[in-house]
């Protein structure tokens, strides 16, 4: 998770990308669907960061992405070899897994209440839950899950014993910490998040009474009723800068 952080911070901090510190909050899973050991980390951060020499609030440099994933899965690699070397834990991973290329999944996530479902749904979620577990008979526990490569229900069957392990091994030592913030998130960032909120809730457009006239918003046409509220926040208010065709081929 550390290792995580720091590439993305680093990356982050770079003009090319940002040059800001966004806001990261980071969650461990250790699980597959099937209950088998797989730790990976889920990261969610914010699509801008705080510029510490402005004390502004910055979008990306690039309106497709925030930083790019191929960079960003080498420079976690490498911050891997060097927290492993620092443990002194390297000599325990074949040579050969520094050599082959990493792969970071980075998608957008959304805003409003889709980035709140994504936070009820990864957060807090265990291996399992109740609603999946669909038989126990005869010392044999009988679970279902969705295959992640087919999209298939598929349905394991275990002892007792197995289907406690393969549980157990996904519960954390006590007062390690599951979910952990970064960046403009961190606990010692708290003054810094602070006035990030202010700055970006000053900047949030207001809707304007139906008495005062109506100015063209910049590259709108003139024919251009004010626009509505954003539908996925509820909030924000669209304005149309640009309508863009197909082009003939996929996103």
């Amino acid at each position: 998770m550390t290792a995580a952080a720091a590439a993305l911070l680093k990356l982050t901090a770079d003009p090319r990308y940002l040059g800001a510190r966004p806001g990261a909050l980071a969650v461990l899973h250790t699980w597959t669907r099937a209950l088998l050991y797989h730790p990976h980390v889920h990261m969610l951060v914010t699509a801008g960061g705080w510029h510490d020499s402005d004390r502004t609030w910055v979008p990306p440099t690039h309106a497709a992405f925030l930083v790019p994933g191929r960079a960003l899965s080498r420079l976690f690699r490498a911050k891997v070899r060097a927290g492993l070397r620092k443990a002194g834990l390297l000599d325990q991973v074949p040579p050969a897994v520094w050599s082959h290329e990493w792969v970071v999944h980075v998608q957008h996530a959304g805003t409003g209440a889709k980035v709140l479902d994504y936070l009820a749904r990864y957060v807090f979620r265990i291996a399992i839950v109740n609603s999946r577990l669909e038989h126990f008979a005869d010392g044999r526990v009988t679970f279902r899950y969705r295959d992640g490569r087919t999209g298939a229900i598929t349905r394991c069957t275990l002892d007792a014993v197995s289907f406690l392990g393969r549980f157990l091994q996904h519960v954390l030592p006590q007062g390690f910490s599951k979910v952990r913030h970064y960046g403009l998130f961190s606990p010692s960032r708290h003054d810094l998040l602070a006035h990030a909120r202010a700055q970006l809730v000053t900047a949030s457009p207001s809707p304007r009474p139906a008495e005062e006239p109506i100015d063209v918003a910049p590259f709108a046409a003139p024919e251009i009723v004010p626009p509505p509220r954003c539908p996925a926040c509820g909030i924000g208010i669209l304005r149309l800068v640009e309508t863009l065709h197909p082009c003939g081929r996929s996103p």
